[in-house]
């Protein structure tokens, strides 16, 4: 990172807060490198390992989400023991050596204890060479009180308001993972789905999306159109937590492919039916109800990665 800008936090969302955090960065670098120091796994994962979060991004759709940004590299630091016991002043000293600036949101802290803060960094910089910029919070106009941040994200996802999650995030909440074997449940009721094997702690609202669908490997690729489901399929009594999507006018295998799942609306909770039969037409009412959905929505082409969304190239 020898002379690079670099961008210092955990950006979980990779929201609109972290989006003006990171194009104040670009413009900063006029050119040179710039990009993202940041850390796996989540700190608060490390210190309550039994408490799992809640992450929008992992880190391997946080990182494609910070590229599709622009930025030309993204380190990622193992939060570990070690790294939390550094004193703010060892952190700076052995991670931020040979930069040219720093930038960081109003919040960030750093060191054993959380004890460093932005000021401390300005002071830092003064000391070791290096730029500083703190940036404030970010939010919509005229709503100072509101400022763009994970957790209100991860409450709205909670209760299944997606548009209000988009708004925030500036794109559609997205799931990356690879298409594994399910129990071929879908299949035997005529709607097979592509399975995705969640992160412990993800737990958007449980229901029926209206979802599109990409393949993660082709950048500007065509999103196929479904019904996706995050639940325990509870006709059936199981006893797992699923995310599954059955894509309209498909016929194919997607297993063992990466795959992107935007889960653009909630179109109703989950719920036990009485019969398999009952199941099935409900079923074929949510695919109508989806394809709806999406011929409504409108694009977030006036965010960044919204726009890149729209595009295909996420």
């Amino acid at each position: 990172m020898k002379g690079a800008v670099v961008a210092i936090g955990n950006f979980d969302g990779v929201h609109r807060g972290h989006q003006k955090l990171l194009e104040v960065t670009r413009q900063i670098a006029e050119g040179r490198p710039w990009g993202v120091l940041t850390f796996e796994p989540h700190p608060r994962s490390f210190f309550k390992p039994s408490e799992p979060v809640f992450r929008l991004t992992p880190a391997h759709l946080k990182a494609r989400l910070i590229a599709g940004l622009g930025a030309t590299f993204t380190t990622v630091l193992d939060f570990n023991a070690e790294l939390s016991s550094l004193e703010a002043s060892e952190f700076v000293a052995r991670h931020l050596g040979g930069v040219a600036h720093v930038v960081t949101g109003y919040d960030f802290h750093f060191g054993r204890g959380r004890k460093g803060n932005p000021a401390a960094m300005v002071e830092f910089g003064k000391a070791r060479g290096f730029g500083v910029t703190i940036v404030d919070q970010v939010s919509d106009a005229g709503d100072i009180h509101s400022p763009f941040a994970s957790r209100s994200i991860r409450q709205a996802l909670r209760h299944g308001h997606m548009r209000g999650a988009a708004r925030e995030l500036g794109y559609h909440w997205t799931v990356m993972g690879e298409v594994v074997r399910g129990d071929q449940r879908g299949r035997a009721l005529g709607f097979p789905t592509i399975n995705i094997v969640l992160e412990p702690g993800v737990e958007p609202f449980r229901g029926i999306y209206a979802v599109r669908v990409r393949d993660a490997g082709v950048k500007g690729g065509s999103a196929w159109l479904g019904a996706g489901y995050f639940g325990n399929r509870p006709t059936f009594d199981t006893d797992r937590t699923f995310l599954e999507a059955y894509l309209i006018d498909f016929d194919g295998d997607l297993y063992g492919r990466t795959m992107l799942v935007e889960l653009v609306d909630l179109i109703r909770p989950d719920k036990r039916f009485n019969s398999v039969e009952e199941l099935k037409t409900q079923m074929r009412k949510d695919c109508e109800a989806a394809i709806a959905v999406l011929a409504q929505i409108n694009p977030l082409t006036d965010y960044p990665l919204g726009r890149r969304q729209e595009e295909g190239v996420l």
